[in-house]
């Protein structure tokens, strides 16, 4: 396949090769396996001795022509799809850490990921540290000879904290150990963690990568030898994107760069707006100045992202009468979708976490998210300022 210099060319230019039919659109290839030419093939193709396609578990040219793309816009050389983003996020721990190994983690993680290192892992013998992002000094004193990994997610979710990938990516190199950097809320049109020494790159495709909310999948991302160990142990476990979710998701990333654009001017006059507002506690956004990474933000992200957060007075209370009165904006737990969706994580997506937990990352019990949509930026600030008024 060829390549081009800019994102938004290669988001839309690499393709599957043309078949016969001279499709312009590449199809659905929706089969469970593929035929051999004779016994050799066959043979050559489970050696790995010829590229080519097997079985839909091991590979699919929809979910080919998806990590292609991906590969090109993260600046990787290979990569696997995956059936979610929280299976992409297991296989990049469990295809890498054995019994025995330490995972050093910043605590500000999605409650899934937190469910994984603190209940799934330790069923392994495989131990963690969480590390507090505001306190960089602690991170390699967190450091032992049994860790190997050290894994991370910027922007975090939901309280939208910046980790300095250029002295994480020092850090871990400095050890020999493997970066692996959850990027789904920047995703790779904002944001590109291999740039700054990360070995592996993971994604929930279900949020803006599909941006409509209508299929979920995942990817992990990376060197050849790392995915290496990642396709052997997705080969046997199964963990496979459905071929239609792989066409979705390729045709999805061709829109990319336009949808993040718009996400992020109205995230940023929504945020502009909120921290300006009496009743408004405080607002996080990596691209506000009051952010308190805002110059590492700047630094490592071509813009702010599409997510809000904030609280407002009055606590869970008043949390909970202002979903309540929203009229256009949906409560769902998802995100990344073209309408804006409006989230309580104390009480949905980080539920599982203990107050302690919520508390030590910043969520409080009144604490709002807003994944900003592509409606008209004055229309999603009318149905928050009424359902403000509401709420009171």
């Amino acid at each position: 396949m060829s390549t081009w210099e800019n994102f938004e060319t290669n988001a839309i230019r690499t393709q599957t090769e043309r078949s016969g039919q001279r499709e312009h659109s590449v199809p659905i290839y929706a089969t469970s396996s593929f035929v051999f030419n004779d016994a050799e093939q066959a043979r050559a193709l489970f050696a790995n001795e010829e590229e080519g396609n097997i079985y839909s578990r091991f590979s699919n040219p929809n979910n080919d022509e998806f990590i292609e793309k991906l590969c090109l816009l993260e600046g990787v050389e290979d990569g696997m799809a995956m059936a979610s983003g929280m299976a992409a996020m297991f296989v990049s721990m469990a295809a890498f850490l054995n019994q025995g190994d330490h995972l050093l983690i910043c605590r500000s993680v999605f409650g899934s990921t937190h469910q994984i290192t603190t209940q799934l892992l330790p069923r392994w013998g495989i131990t963690h540290t969480y590390v507090d992002i505001h306190k960089p000094e602690d991170w390699e004193k967190g450091i032992g000879k049994n860790t190997k990994m050290i894994f991370l997610e910027t922007p975090s979710n939901p309280g939208l904290d910046i980790i300095d990938l250029e002295f994480v990516g020092k850090l871990a190199k400095r050890h020999n150990l493997l970066l692996n950097v959850d990027n789904c809320f920047a995703t790779p049109y904002l944001q590109n963690p291999a740039k700054y020494g990360a070995d592996i790159v993971t994604h929930s495709a279900t949020k803006f990568i599909d941006g409509q909310g209508r299929v979920i999948g995942g990817a992990v991302l990376g060197s050849k030898e790392c995915i290496e160990k990642v396709r052997f142990f997705s080969r046997h476990t199964g963990p496979a994107m459905s071929p239609f979710n792989g066409w979705i998701l390729s045709k999805s990333l061709e829109t990319l760069a336009v949808r993040m654009e718009k996400h992020c001017e109205n995230a940023l006059h929504l945020a502009r707006h909120l921290e300006n507002h009496n009743e408004v506690l405080s607002v996080r956004y990596p691209f506000l100045p009051s952010h308190p990474n805002y110059k590492i933000a700047k630094k490592q992200m071509r813009l702010g992202g599409g997510m809000v957060s904030f609280e407002l007075q009055g606590g869970i209370e008043r949390g909970r009468k202002f979903l309540n009165s929203m009229k256009m904006i949906s409560f769902s737990a998802n995100l990344g979708d073209t309408r804006s969706i409006a989230t309580h994580p104390a009480s949905t997506t980080h539920s599982k976490l203990s107050v302690e937990e919520r508390a030590s990352v910043g969520i409080t019990d009144g604490l709002i998210r807003i994944s900003v949509g592509l409606e008209n930026i004055q229309d999603i600030i009318d149905d928050i300022e009424q359902a403000i008024e509401s709420s009171r």
